[in-house]
C-alpha cells in the first residue's frame, strides 16, 4: 500500500514538467499555424493546474483516511490481544477449578473404597457360608442403629416391621442397611428369610389380586427393597467373601423359592400389570441378587421384563440378569402394546434412541391417543357421555406423560412442550366446567312481592333493623368432605362426631396404613404413574 502511494506521489510531482512540455508543443504549433486558433494557452494552463490541485486534494484526504484506518485497526488489533488473554486467564482458572474438584472426588472415591475394603464383613474370617467378625461392626451405621442389632439377631421379622415404621426415610434406609447387613451372620439367608411373608399362605387374597391388600402390598416392597440392598452389598465384597456368603446351600434354598414363585406369575396379565408388577420384578430381583440367572430360560425372564418396564429399576435390573442385547425386542413388545413411554425411557437407557427415535414414538403415541379420543366420542345419552370423559380423560393423561418424558430426557429442543401445555390446560378446564355443570341444582327462595309485615323478635335485642330475623335456607347444599391422607383406625375411632356411615363398611390397621396412600373413604389412590416407579 505504501508503494502505491509513493508511485502516485511521484507521477503527481512530474505533472509540471508535463505540462510544460506541453507548453512548447503548443507554441510550436500556433507558430505553424496557417489560421488563428481561438484557443489561449493560458486558458489550457489554468486548466490543468486546477485539475493537478484537485489531484492533489483528493490524494491528500485519501493518506488521512489511510491514517485513520490503521489506527482503528491498530486499537482492535490491541483490544483482541486483551480479551484473548482475558479468555485465557479465565480458561486456566477453570481448570484450576476442575482439577481441584476432580482430586477431591477422586480422594473421595478412594476413601470410599479404603472404608469398604476395610469393613468387618472383607476382613473377616468366612466359614461355612458364614461371616465371623474380628472387627468393629458396621461403624457407618449412624442414623439407625437398631439395624445392627436386628441384623446381628437374624431376626427377618422384626426387620420388616422396622423398615414398614420408618418407610417416610426410605432413601436413609437404603443407605444404611447394606451396612447393617454386615452385622448378619449370613446377610444372603436373612434376606431369603424375610420372603417368606412375599406369598402368605393365610392370605385370603389371590396372588395376582395383592394391589387390594395394603398391608400385604407394604411386604411385597420391602422384601424387593432387601433384596436390592443385598445386590449393593455383595457388590463391595471381594471374590472371597462373595463366595462364602453365596454359597451352594443359599443357591440352592433361593432356586427353591423361585421355582415356587414362577408358577404364580403364568396368571399375571401384562396389560394388567401395566409394567408395575411386584410379583414380577422381586421375582427378576431374586434371579439378580442371588446369581441364579442361568437356573432359569432366557425367554421365560424376557417375557417378564414388559411387566416391570415402567419400574425405576427396571433398567439395572435387565442389566443384571445380563438382558441388554435383548432389549431391541423388548422395547418391540412394549411398542406393540401401546407403551410407548416405556419404550422411550429403556430406549435412553440402553443407547437405542437412533434404532427407535424418541420423538417419533411420542408423537405416534399421541396421534394414536387422540384417534382413539375422537373415535370414541359418542352421542350425548348418559352412557355415551361417561365414556367420552373417558377418552378424554385418557389422553389428558397421554399428554401428561408425554410432557414428562420430554423433560426428563431433555428433548424440549426436538419437541417443544408448549402446544401439549396448552391442550392440557384446555382438557383440565373441560373438565372442571363439566363437573361443575354435573353438580345438583342449586335451590332458590323467592321472596313474596308487596310490603311485609314487621315482625318483632323479642329474642334478639340485638336486632337494629326492626324486622324479624328471616331464616333463608342454605344457598348452596352442604358437602361433607372426608379426605384427610393417612387416617388410620385410632384416629378415625378418636373422632367425636363421626360422618354418616358409607354403604359398606372398610376397615384396615395401623400396619396397612403404614403401606400406600389412604384417604378417608379408606380407598387407596392410585395417581398417574411416573415415568417410573419405586
Amino acid at each position: 500500500m505504501m508503494e502505491d502511494t509513493r508511485s502516485v506521489a511521484s507521477l503527481m510531482d512530474s505533472t509540471s514538467s508535463k505540462i510544460q512540455q506541453l507548453q512548447k508543443a503548443f507554441a510550436e504549433l500556433e507558430s505553424q499555424r496557417a489560421v488563428t486558433l481561438n484557443l489561449k494557452w493560458k486558458e489550457l494552463e489554468e486548466h490543468f493546474h486546477g485539475l493537478e490541485r484537485s489531484l492533489k486534494r483528493r490524494f491528500h484526504e485519501l493518506e488521512d483516511q489511510e491514517k485513520e484506518y490503521e489506527t482503528k485497526t491498530r486499537k482492535a488489533q490491541e483490544l483482541l490481544e486483551k480479551k484473548k488473554a482475558a479468555v485465557e486467564a479465565k480458561e486456566k482458572a477453570s481448570l484450576e477449578r476442575l482439577q481441584k474438584k476432580r482430586d477431591s472426588a477422586v480422594f473421595a472415591i478412594s476413601s470410599a473404597l479404603e472404608k469398604y475394603n476395610n469393613a468387618p464383613i472383607a476382613d473377616g474370617s468366612i466359614t461355612d457360608g458364614t461371616v465371623q467378625e474380628d472387627a468393629e461392626i458396621s461403624p457407618q451405621v449412624k442414623a439407625y442403629p437398631e439395624l445392627l442389632k436386628l441384623c446381628k439377631d437374624m431376626d427377618s421379622t422384626g426387620l420388616h416391621k422396622f423398615v414398614s415404621d420408618n418407610r417416610k426415610n426410605l432413601a436413609s434406609l437404603k443407605e444404611e442397611i447394606p451396612l447393617a447387613f454386615k452385622a448378619a451372620s449370613n446377610p444372603a439367608t436373612l434376606v431369603l428369610d424375610s420372603l417368606k411373608g412375599f406369598y402368605p399362605i393365610e392370605s385370603s387374597v389371590p396372588p395376582s389380586d395383592g394391589k387390594k391388600d395394603a398391608n400385604l402390598l407394604g411386604t411385597r416392597r420391602t422384601c424387593i427393597m432387601l433384596m436390592e440392598c443385598l445386590s449393593i452389598l455383595l457388590s463391595r465384597l471381594n471374590r472371597s467373601s462373595l463366595v462364602g456368603v453365596l454359597s451352594e446351600n443359599v443357591k440352592c434354598r433361593a432356586k427353591a423359592i423361585a421355582e415356587g414363585w414362577n408358577p404364580l406369575l403364568e396368571s399375571l396379565d401384562m396389560d394388567a400389570c401395566n409394567g408395575n408388577s411386584l410379583e414380577a420384578h422381586a421375582f427378576l430381583q431374586l434371579l439378580a441378587s442371588v446369581a441364579i440367572v442361568k437356573e432359569f430360560k432366557e425367554d421365560e425372564l424376557l417375557k417378564l421384563i414388559p411387566m416391570v418396564s415402567r419400574r425405576r429399576q427396571a433398567a439395572e435390573l435387565c442389566r443384571s440378569l445380563g438382558l441388554s442385547e435383548k432389549m431391541p425386542g423388548v422395547i418391540e413388545v412394549l411398542l406393540n402394546s401401546g407403551r410407548h413411554i416405556d419404550a422411550v425411557n429403556l430406549a435412553f437407557a440402553f443407547g437405542l434412541t437412533e434404532q427407535f427415535p424418541p420423538v417419533e414414538l411420542l408423537k405416534s403415541y399421541l396421534t394414536e391417543a387422540k384417534r382413539s379420543s375422537s373415535q370414541g366420542r359418542p352421542d350425548n345419552t348418559s352412557p355415551a357421555v361417561q365414556a367420552s370423559d373417558e377418552f378424554n380423560e385418557r389422553e389428558l393423561t397421554g399428554l401428561k406423560a408425554v410432557v414428562k418424558c420430554v423433560e426428563v430426557h431433555n428433548l424440549e429442543e426436538h419437541y417443544p412442550v408448549e402446544p401439549l401445555e396448552k391442550r392440557i390446560l384446555e382438557l383440565e378446564k373441560a373438565k372442571a366446567e363439566k363437573k361443575k355443570a354435573t353438580e345438583p341444582a342449586k335451590p332458590q327462595t323467592k321472596r313474596p312481592r308487596g310490603a311485609q309485615p314487621r315482625v318483632t323478635d323479642n329474642n334478639n335485642n340485638n336486632n337494629k333493623t326492626g324486622y324479624g330475623r328471616v331464616i333463608i335456607p342454605e344457598r348452596y347444599p352442604q358437602y361433607v368432605y372426608d379426605n384427610r391422607p393417612f387416617l388410620t383406625g385410632p384416629i378415625m375411632a378418636a373422632q367425636a362426631h363421626p360422618p354418616l356411615p358409607p354403604p359398606q363398611t372398610y376397615t384396615f390397621s395401623p400396619a396397612a396404613a403404614a403401606h400406600g396412600n389412604f384417604y378417608g373413604n379408606c380407598y387407596q389412590y392410585q395417581a398417574p404413574p411416573p415415568p417410573y416407579f419405586h
